[in-house]
């Protein structure tokens, strides 16, 4: 079972005194913001149960820092059982107007309840009640029934809605991000920053 903590800050550089994998990804992230038509955020989250079976969808990045990836979601859902039985993740990231992908992989942890309240209070009203009203990855009978319970829901919750507790953030505290960069007869540049306790150490990969 995942507890919430406060992970330990990563060191910001490589071993070798290179500029650490962190700020080149806010570097890049930023810059997929101005250049992706698509929402830059988005990114493959792949989980697994604790028999191994693996099972990917798509989340929005709200945050990144040296202490990891932050994303939130239903902790009854799916993911967050998979992750709670298994608390490890993969993330993809894929801006093809930079023509790069990152890759992240690492232990996960529970953000903080002041953290997930933080972001949760800055969601639209609509997206708050949807929190509240979501049995999220539970079966629907109906579309209308959803529509119906969200409506019930809005009509009981203040404004603005509390964050209820079911709901919050996980970090992904990375172990190895990798930086692959599509480059002419497939010969693309890869460069993998692996965690060690003297700091990050850099690699390059074939493609």
């Amino acid at each position: 079972m995942i507890r919430p903590s406060v992970a330990r800050k990563i060191s910001s550089r490589s071993s070798d005194g290179r500029r650490g994998p962190i700020e080149r990804f806010r570097e890049l992230f930023a810059r997929a913001g101005a250049a992706e038509a698509s929402d830059h955020t988005a990114a493959a989250l792949a989980t697994a149960d604790d028999t191994g079976a693996p099972s990917v969808r798509m989340v929005l990045l709200k945050a990144v820092d040296r202490r990891g990836f932050v994303f939130f979601t239903n902790y009854r859902s799916r993911k967050a059982r998979e992750l709670d039985a298994n608390p490890r993740a993969a993330l993809c990231f894929h801006w093809p107007g930079l023509g790069v992908q990152v890759r992240v992989e690492g232990r996960v942890t529970r953000v903080p309840a002041a953290e997930s309240d933080t972001y949760f209070s800055t969601r639209p009203r609509e997206s708050q009640v949807a929190a509240w009203a979501s049995d999220q990855s539970a079966p629907l009978p109906s579309r209308r029934a959803l529509l119906a319970r969200w409506a019930r829901t809005a009509g009981r919750l203040p404004t603005p809605a509390p964050r209820p507790d079911f709901w919050g953030g996980y970090r992904i505290v990375p172990a190895r991000i990798e930086f692959w960069r599509s480059e002419p007869h497939r010969l693309h540049r890869r460069t993998l920053y692996v965690r060690t306790a003297r700091g990050w150490r850099r690699r390059l990969l074939y493609p």
